[in-house]
């Protein structure tokens, strides 16, 4: 399910004193089984430019195409929209109200009318796909599980209304490093099950290298860089301007270059940077 954005501009407060530009004619596509990485510093527009693609926003100027439905033009169910793009905001577990994790997930399929079975089945299908046990804390109330499962639990109540296209904004803000490792491990999860189209907006270039098959790179309201991650990775006096960097282990890669080391320029995950060394040392069959 495609979502095409066209020449999307949006002013918060316009006409008032306080006018402020978020996003400035962004023209975007994303298509179906999509990993993207949407990156920026704070303030690019990153969460402005996703809360539009479920109407969750309107813009001041352009069009969301979803699935081929401009969702901009009057008369259209934003509900069914939402129901095809969920979006799990900042922070989710701040979200979660009822008195049991079973029926924190279940909310929102409730609200879609669904029968009980309908209902039991989708809960379940969430909570593992998340990889949390149903039978261990289905009953619990959401409040006694740690942090990271407090997380899962936001995102499996999204699941369970069976979204095409999950957009996560900033999965891993306020984590620990083991709890951030277990989110992104289930976010690869979730994409590698084939059935998921995933919008992940971070300003971690740590967190995405290894995960998006696209990054989108936002700057004061405007997309100014779309590709793979080596060809996003090879920008770095870009990225660098605008407050971004690039992964520690191109980082490294580009430091030991610089020391006369003969390695490849566009090296970005710790395992390319570890095998390059190994054959620079005739110890290409080694393990990193």
């Amino acid at each position: 399910m495609p979502i095409q954005v066209e020449h999307l501009t949006h002013t918060y407060m316009p006409g008032s004193p306080f006018s402020s530009v978020a996003l400035n004619d962004v023209s975007l596509r994303i298509e179906d089984g999509e990993l993207i990485g949407l990156l920026g510093h704070t303030g690019s527009g990153k969460t402005t430019l996703v809360q539009h693609f479920n109407g969750l926003i309107k813009p001041t100027e352009g069009r969301i195409i979803v699935d081929g439905l401009d969702i901009t033009q009057k008369g259209v169910s934003l509900l069914e929209v939402r129901k095809k793009v969920g979006l799990v905001f900042q922070y989710p577990e701040y979200q979660l109200f009822e008195e049991t994790v079973a029926k924190d997930v279940a909310f929102g399929p409730r609200n879609m009318g669904l029968s009980d079975e309908e209902i039991d089945e989708r809960v379940r299908r969430a909570i593992a796909r998340v990889g949390l046990d149903y039978d261990a804390v289905a009953e619990r109330s959401p409040f006694e599980l740690s942090g990271g499962q407090m997380r899962r639990v936001a995102i499996a109540g999204v699941l369970a209304m069976q979204p095409s296209v999950l957009v996560l904004d900033e999965p891993t803000a306020g984590l620990d490093p083991a709890g951030r490792r277990s989110i992104l491990s289930m976010i690869r999860d979730l994409h590698a099950q084939g059935s998921l189209t995933v919008v992940m907006v971070s300003h971690s270039m740590d967190d995405i290298s290894t995960l998006a098959t696209r990054l989108l790179v936002m700057s004061k309201g405007r997309l100014v860089l779309s590709g793979t991650p080596r060809e996003v990775f090879m920008q770095e006096d870009l990225l660098r301007s605008i407050g971004l960097g690039i992964p520690q282990a191109a980082q490294l890669a580009h430091a030991l270059i610089a020391e006369g080391f003969d390695l490849p320029g566009d090296l970005f995950t710790i395992d390319e940077v570890c095998q390059a060394i190994l054959r620079l040392a005739g110890k290409g069959d080694a393990a990193c």
